[in-house]
């Protein structure tokens, strides 16, 4: 009886390594838990439901066959996979969950969130994140050709890949203050969340018994938290 986390594995075509662990990961590992929770960035970008490639087709099928063995799966959008939408979600089998949700792990409440709007530091990212999401901007893009929508990523990753050469460490971590202020206004002792690519158990004995998980990025590894009733831990897997 376990529940497994994952986060940050910006697959591509270009890494062939991670893809191959994540599939191995979801034929094996995820086919045993009593569900998966996905914590954003599953994609190094997704430019939108419709996109007709292979590498879309071939990831979506492992989701497909996930939820059909019966796994329950979940999906918290991330900054680089916030386009996915009930298409995918109707394709694949999987519940697409709110920016933070509240769930119950074993009888123990839990909030999850990918961790980027912890940041709140980072104030060229919050606004970029803020004009993205606006619904009426997400319903032009979705409708532009495929090929039109590929460029204008490209563009975007390109301009997000210098940004972040110019940033400090720091500013793209979490902001202390709002970690307590989202574990106060859910009146929970426990934090799941991912983005930083900064692994880690924190304990909070300030604030009590409160706890933050951070997830593993599948940079060099793949990175999993395994929750179970007994307690949790962080794991990693070996690329082949």
């Amino acid at each position: 009886m376990h529940t497994l986390f994952i986060s940050d594995l910006h697959l591509s075509p270009a890494r062939p390594d991670i893809t191959q662990c994540f599939t191995h990961f979801m034929r094996t590992e995820a086919r045993d838990a009593d569900a998966l929770y996905v914590l954003g960035d599953l994609f190094d970008f997704w430019i939108g439901d419709d996109d007709p490639t292979p590498f879309a087709q071939q990831i979506k099928a492992e989701f497909q066959q996930l939820t059909a063995a019966g796994v329950a799966c979940f999906f918290v959008h991330g900054n680089r996979d916030f386009l996915i939408g009930q298409r995918f979600a109707k394709e694949t089998g999987i519940v697409l969950l709110a920016q933070e949700t509240v769930i119950h792990l074993y009888g123990t409440p839990v909030v999850i969130l990918h961790g980027d709007t912890l940041c709140t530091e980072d104030v060229r990212y919050l606004a970029f994140r803020e004009k993205v999401h606006k619904p009426w901007l997400q319903w032009v893009f979705n409708r532009l050709p495929y090929a039109i929508k590929k460029r204008i990523v490209q563009r975007v990753q390109s301009d997000i890949r210098h940004d972040k050469q110019q940033k400090a460490m720091e500013i793209m971590d979490v902001t202390p203050s709002e970690v307590i202020q989202v574990l106060n206004h859910h009146h929970v002792d426990i934090m799941i969340h991912g983005h930083t690519h900064r692994p880690a158990i924190h304990h909070l004995p300030q604030l009590g018994h409160k706890t933050r998980i951070v997830l593993g990025d599948w940079y060099s590894q793949g990175s999993i938290l395994r929750y179970a009733p007994q307690g949790y831990a962080l794991e990693s897997r070996p690329f082949e």
